[in-house]
Parts: structure tokens; C-alpha cells; sequence
């Protein structure tokens, strides 16, 4: 954009403010001088926006597209000002006209179009994209509500609708009905014979979905690439009225783009599931070929400008759409298809976990999308007959996509493109090594690693301000363009002025959240506490349990020595748990009754408090993260793909505890183990378990008095009002195994715990462990990590 003054934008403000809602500025609420700000960035970006555009078109650029059903923005104003290199600039204009751009800030919902890492991390990769200059989108659902706002009532989670979407809708998008395609679900398809002797799909009673875009500016750092986030909605125009009669069926229509992941606990759930992940495929791929076909190449080649990814497998009907559409709609052959097809398709594995690996029942899968049954049917076909007779029977029927009734995404994801990568290295060695050693086996070629980042601008200049300026006092200002020369401070580790700065940084961070806690909560909490921190979704293998376990042995040993030397702690919790989840809520319902029992304990003395914040999400995320000074990151090892919240709490001077698991291992090497604390067991301890079928939780709380005593206290009337989730939590530690280990690292996870309590008592070596951390944190920017994507895989710088 070109140069812009105060007194430019202070005039440039007034007049959209007056022109969109007749008011002046003293008399505009906050939410109207937020969307007024909103407009005027945009009409900032627009001509390069525009020019962006153009020149991939003009000078057919390869591009990318990042499929996700899921995308977690947060508050984009921030992000949008700082990127633009005007965030100074309109904070002192706004404040010359008495507007606080921070209440501005707070006016902003959050864009809760995701739940968790999954949409966290396609986010962070929008940011990136346009950063680095590389011609790559996004594209997925405009979603009416969020996953669900958390409430916290006696204790329980109670979910009610995350209407985060505004009735104008969001400043940040642009609505296309010029752009808009239909998707067609449901009815039959037949074969017709043609004169070339070709076949001609024909469709009877079908619905038709009639999709529209909604482009959502994503802005480069101080570079003028403004890229796009596509999203879907659905709409029902008149021409289509007599397919959907009924207020049932038309609301049912609406309900497509209403939910981030609908209950699929019932066959409509997963009928409505199941259309909305082909409604986004269809929509975006239909737009995109027909893009490059008006570059008026051959349509066999369009693997040569077009990159499709698809994030983990709910995208993965993207493989049978795209031979769809250029068969179908092009008269493309199978063979020619196919093969520019599996070019242009990659695939991002997040999970170990193979109850989390997306299939489908195949009769839902017929009646609502026939047509790309009918190719998922062939292309499953030719996959057999391809390998029958070069490797073993077993192995293809183990990898073929329709087994056992069932439809496998994730094998057609593989089989149907060009590359799988996992998202850190232990995760990537652990899918050739297990999850998808069999694949390894047929395409050893396809996989590679490409480890998790973070968009370090927001999770440094914009969620901590403070230790952003005390670092272009110690290192200069070229830190915020390039994250690597971090390192630099390298050389302060041992500086005792520097450490106190960075003391005083955080403990300023501390007192925002406990500020926070206090007018949400009514809580103290003292600063000079260990702020100790778990925030991420709650689930059995995450461990918050392990967490609760050791806050019980605190407390116990506190209640039996009220003198008990001790650093004091403030354990920090904030997660949702699924829905349909049970033993994720009672571990929920337990915290928050634990934390009752704490907080208000007086003969604890402060030493101890329990907080659990409701509705864990990006902004308040960047309220917890500054403020830790513990990373909790204690999944069982081989079980957490990668994690980015270690990355965020590192970056921002907390000391990782940590498993060796996910990106843990990945920190701990750029950090030297000194400045890491690592406990429990390793992967190949917990599959040696699982290969001798010798783990018996029983027998360690039988012959261990301190677990026997901490485990009970879920069962003895320690903490109150949790009988039932305090047996369901007893028994599936001692009665059902302890699936996830906890009982095994309990010990070691303590001790680790006493060793932090006392290293923070030695505050030049606390210090100099937080200033290398951070220091070391640039290795884990989502800059670097999309740079892998779009070199590596994509093919699009």
C-alpha cells in the first residue's frame, strides 16, 4: 500500500465511519469503529489484493491450495495492522480521536472456524504463505458457529452455540455469488455408452447444493502479497425451491455451513458430516479447474499449476472429485487422469491415532455421493490389480480403500497423490515404523517430514509486546522480519541485567492473567508463584490427568505439613472436550471441583491454586501463553503427532516439561537437555508394552503408597461432588489398565516437578534456561515449515 500519514487515515476513518453508520466519532460504539477499521484495511489491500491475482494469472504461476475443514484465525485486526506495517501508525491516530485501539480489539470476535491445532496450524500457514511470497490458498467452510462455547456450570462443561459470525458477517471477507458452483449429493448415477464408445454419467434425482464463496483477505509481513482464504457457504436459490419443500429440509440445508463437525453419533450426523466435507472438495476444486482452464492448457498437465493438499482426511474426497470433474466435465481419460491427478494431490498426516483415521460406512457413502462411489469403487479396483502379484496378498488387503464395508480415507489420501508427510520427525518415524509401515512398503518415496510451526509474529509481537520491545532493545529490530536472529541472545544468556528484564517482562504478563482471572473468577493469584500450564483439547492421551494426579499429591502433602516448604504453584488449565466425550468431561468436572476445594482451602496459604479457564481459544491463548512459565506438554510419547502450543510457550520464555513425544523431542534438541525437563517413559518403552502385553497398573498402585493414596483420593470423598466421575476415573486407572500410562511416569513426572520448584528458586540459571529458549524458538516458525511445503512438495517457489 502506499505511504500513509495520521492525518490521512484519522480523515479517511471519520469518513467511512460517517458513511456507513451516520454517526460522528464520539458518538460510535466500539463494534462500529472496529468494522469502520476493518473496511478501510481492506480498502487499503485492495489493489494488491487485486494485483496479486492478476499476476498469477497473467503469468500462470503454480499454486497451492490448502484444503482444511478446519481454520482457526482468532481476532484478525491485530495480525491485519501489524502485517500492513501501520499498527503504530493508527494506534496513535485512533488515540488522537479518543479511540482505544484495544477496545477495538476486544470488540472483535474471534473467527471460530476451527477447533484446535489442526485449524491453528492452517491459519498459521496462511500467514506464512503470503510472508514468504508463495502463491498458495485456503479453502474451506464459512461455518456459522464454532465447535461450541464452553460454559463452566457447577463444575460440568455445558456447550451452547459459538455464534461468533456477525449478522453483517465478517469485515475480513468479500461474498463472490459470480463465483459461486453447484455440488450435486444424493440420487443415482448410471453409465451411459456414447458413440467414441466412451461413458457419459448420467444423474437422476439428485440435490443440488448451490455453493457461494466468501474470500478472506490474508496479508504478507511488509511485503504488499495479499493471498486468499476461500470460504463456502450454502444457499438455496429460487431455481432450486421445489428440491426442498419442507422448512425441515430447507433448515437441513443450512445446517451444512452451520457446524464445525456436527454429532456423529447418529447416521444423520454422519450423513451431514459426511456432505459437508464433499460440499467443500466440490466447490473448491470445481473453481479451481475451472481457473486453469482458462489458461487454455491441456488438461492432462494441470498438476503442472495446481498443487492440492489435503489436511488431514477430511478432505481426502478431493482425489475422487478431481477425476470427477476431468473425466465428466472435460472428457479427460481414466489413465491420463489419474496420473496428473495423484501429482496433484499431497497429503498431511496428523495422527497416530488410528481410531482418528477417517472411514465411512459405503452404503452412506453411495447413497449420498454415488458418482464418486462409483470411482473410489474403481480406483480401489486398480489398486489391487496393480499390486496382485507384486508384494503380498495381506499387505494390499490391509491398504486397499474399501475394506470391511468401509471406506478409509486416509488410504485413499495416499494412494491418490504424490506425498504424506507427517508433522515431526518422531511422528513421520512412527508412521513408516507403524500407522502406515505398509504403505512405507508400496511407496516409500511419497513420505517425508515437514514439523509443525508457528506464526511467530502473532505469538510474539502481537500476544507479547513486552518482551517484543525488550528484544529490539537487547538485538535490534531485525528479529521481527527474520525469527532466526533470536539467536543473538545467545550471547546474553548469563547477563544479570538481562535477566532481570526478561523477570519483569513476565511477571508483567503474570499480572494480565491473574488480572483476568480475578474479574472472570474472583480469584487471587499470586505473581510470584510458578504459573504452570496445560491449555489444549482434553484427551485421555494428553494426560491434564497426570497433571490432577500430581496436584493431588501437593495438596495431600500440604493438608498431612501445613509447614511444608514449598514454591508456591498456580496450576493453569484450559480445554474443551468433545461433545460425545464422557471421560473427557468427568476429567473436567474433577479439575474444576478440585480447584474449589484448593482455592478456598486458607491453611493452604496460597501456596497452591487450581484455575481453569472456560472456552479455551486463540485470544485467550494469547492472554495464557505470555504468562507461563511451565509448558505442560505430557502426552504419552508416540501418541502426540507434533504440538504447537510447546512452540508458543517456548518462544515466550516458559520452560518446557515434557514427554519425548511429538515436537518435544525436536525442542529438547534445539535447547540442549539442560533446558528441558524431560520425564517418563519413551516410545519404545511404551511399545514394548504394547508388544508384551506386560503393563499392570494394579500392581503398580498396589505396591506404591503414594499413587495408592493419590489414586483413591478420586474415590474417598477428598474431592467433592465427583463420586461417579471419581470412580469412572478410578477404574479406568486401576480397573481398565490405565490405557495411557500414568501410573507408570507418575513418579518420575513428580520428581521432575520438585526439581522445577526448586530450579525456580535459582533465578540466574531459571533465567538463563528462558532466555535460551527463546533464543532457540526461531527454529519453529511456520514460515520455515510452509517454505518446506511449497519447495518440497508443491513445487510453487
Amino acid at each position: 500500500m502506499e505511504q500513509l500519514t495520521k492525518e490521512q487515515f484519522i480523515k479517511e476513518f471519520k469518513a467511512q465511519l460517517h458513511t456507513d453508520y451516520l454517526v460522528d466519532n464520539n458518538e460510535a460504539t466500539a463494534e462500529e469503529h472496529f468494522r469502520t477499521l476493518g473496511k478501510l484495511i481492506k480498502q487499503y489491500v485492495m489493489s494488491d489484493w487485486l494485483r496479486r491475482r492478476d499476476e498469477i494469472v497473467k503469468e500462470q504461476k503454480k499454486t497451492a491450495y490448502y484444503f482444511s475443514i478446519e481454520f482457526l484465525p482468532g481476532k484478525m485486526l491485530q495480525t491485519n495492522l501489524l502485517n500492513l506495517g501501520i499498527y503504530d501508525l493508527v494506534a496513535e491516530a485512533l488515540a488522537d480521536i479518543n479511540v482505544d485501539i484495544n477496545v477495538l480489539v476486544e470488540a472483535e470476535r474471534d473467527m471460530a472456524l476451527g477447533n484446535g491445532g489442526l485449524g491453528r496450524l492452517a491459519s498459521c500457514f496462511m500467514d506464512s504463505l503470503p510472508t514468504i511470497g508463495a502463491p498458495g490458498f485456503g479453502n474451506g467452510i464459512r461455518y456459522k458457529y464454532g465447535l461450541f462455547k464452553q460454559r463452566i456450570v457447577n463444575g460440568y462443561q455445558v456447550e451452547l452455540p459459538d455464534a461468533w459470525l456477525p449478522s453483517e458477517g465478517s469485515v475480513w471477507e468479500t461474498k463472490k455469488p459470480h463465483s459461486a458452483v453447484d455440488v450435486k449429493i444424493y440420487g443415482s448415477v448410471y453409465l451411459a455408452p456414447q458413440e467414441d464408445s466412451a461413458l457419459k454419467p448420467i444423474y437422476e434425482n439428485v440435490k443440488t447444493l448451490h455453493a457461494v464463496p466468501y474470500d478472506v483477505i490474508q496479508i504478507g509481513f511488509n511485503n504488499g502479497v495479499v493471498n486468499n482464504l476461500r470460504l463456502w457457504d450454502v444457499e438455496l436459490p429460487e431455481k432450486y425451491e421445489l428440491d426442498y419443500q419442507t422448512l425441515a429440509d430447507r433448515r437441513r440445508v443450512e445446517d451444512i455451513t452451520s457446524f464445525l463437525y456436527p454429532d456423529d453419533s447418529s447416521r444423520d450426523g454422519q450423513a451431514m458430516r459426511l456432505i459437508q466435507e464433499y460440499f467443500m472438495v466440490s466447490a473448491g476444486l470445481q473453481t479451481i479447474v475451472a481457473s486453469y482452464a482458462k489458461m487454455h492448457l491441456p488438461m492432462a498437465k494441470i498438476h503442472e499449476k495446481v498443487a492440492v493438499h489435503i489436511n488431514d482426511t477430511h478432505p481426502a474426497m478431493a482425489v475422487p472429485e478431481l477425476m470427477r470433474i476431468l473425466m465428466d466435465d472435460y472428457g479427460v481419460k481414466w489413465d491420463d487422469a489419474w496420473a496428473t491427478t495423484t501429482q496433484v494431490m499431497s497429503y498431511t498426516n496428523h495422527t497416530v491415532l488410528s481410531e482418528a483415521l477417517e472411514k465411512w460406512d459405503t452404503g452412506l457413502f453411495k447413497e449420498i455421493v454415488p458418482r464418486i462411489h462409483q470411482i473410489v469403487g474403481e480406483i480401489d479396483r486398480k489398486f489391487v490389480k496393480e499390486w496382485a502379484g507384486k508384494v503380498d496378498t495381506g499387505i494390499i488387503d490391509r491398504t486397499r480403500i474399501v475394506q470391511n464395508n468401509q471406506i478409509h480415507m486416509a488410504n485413499l489420501a495416499i494412494i491418490g497423490g504424490h506425498s504424506v508427510n507427517g508433522v515431526a520427525k518422531l511422528h513421520t518415524e512412527l508412521l513408516i515404523e507403524d500407522v502406515l509401515k505398509e504403505f512405507y512398503v508400496l511407496f516409500p518415496e511419497k513420505f517425508n517430514n515437514k514439523t509443525n510451526g508457528i506464526a511467530q509474529r502473532r505469538w510474539s509481537q502481537i500476544a507479547n509486546p513486552g518482551m517484543s520491545a525488550l528484544l529490539d532493545d537487547l538485538i535490534g529490530k531485525g528479529w521481527r522480519s527474520n525469527i532466526h536472529e533470536l539467536s543473538k541472545l545467545e550471547e546474553l544468556l548469563t547477563d544479570s541485567d538481562v535477566q532481570t528484564s526478561f523477570y519483569q517482562v513476565k511477571q508483567g504478563n503474570k499480572q494480565r492473567l491473574a488480572d483476568y482471572v480475578k474479574k472472570t473468577l474472583d480469584i487471587d493469584l499470586p505473581i510470584d508463584a510458578i504459573f504452570d500450564v496445560q491449555v489444549k483439547r482434553l484427551h485421555a492421551y494428553k494426560r491434564q490427568l497426570l497433571n490432577v494426579m500430581h496436584i493431588i499429591k501437593l495438596y495431600q502433602d500440604l493438608k498431612a505439613d501445613p509447614e511444608l516448604e514449598m514454591t508456591p504453584r498456580v496450576f493453569i488449565f484450559g480445554a474443551k472436550a468433545a461433545p460425545g466425550y464422557h471421560f473427557a468431561k468427568s476429567v473436567i468436572k474433577v479439575i474444576n471441583e478440585l480447584a474449589n476445594l484448593i482455592n478456598y482451602d486458607t491453611s493452604l496459604h496460597d501456596k497452591l491454586k487450581v484455575i481453569f479457564l472456560e472456552n479455551y481459544n486463540v485470544s485467550l491463548a494469547e492472554l495464557i501463553v505470555p504468562a507461563a512459565d511451565v509448558s505442560e506438554q505430557i502426552s504419552t510419547a508416540g501418541k502426540e503427532a507434533s504440538g504447537t502450543s510447546n512452540m508458543k510457550f517456548m518462544m515466550n520464555g516458559a520452560l518446557t516439561l515434557a514427554t519425548l513425544d511429538g515436537a518435544n523431542i525436536e525442542i529438547k534438541d534445539a535447547v540442549g537437555e539442560d533446558n528441558i525437563v524431560i520425564f517418563g517413559m519413551d516410545k519404545d518403552a511404551v511399545y514394548a508394552h504394547y508388544d508384551k502385553h506386560d503393563y499392570n497398573s494394579r500392581a503398580i498402585y498396589d505396591s506404591d503408597p503414594t499413587i495408592k493414596r493419590v489414586v483413591d483420593a478420586f474415590i474417598d470423598g477428598t474431592i467433592p461432588n465427583t463420586h461417579y466421575e471419581g470412580h469412572e476415573i478410578w477404574d479406568a486407572l486401576i480397573s481398565y489398565n490405565d490405557e495411557y500410562f500414568l501410573l507408570e511416569d507418575f513418579t518420575d513426572y513428580a520428581e521432575k516437578q520438585a526439581y522445577i520448584s526448586a530450579l525456580y528458586q535459582d533465578k540466574p540459571s531459571w533465567q538463563a534456561k528462558v532466555i535460551k529458549n527463546i533464543a532457540n524458538s526461531g527454529r519453529f516458525s511456520s514460515d520455515d515449515t510452509i517454505e518446506g511445503y511449497a519447495k518440497d512438495i508443491w513445487g510453487i517457489i
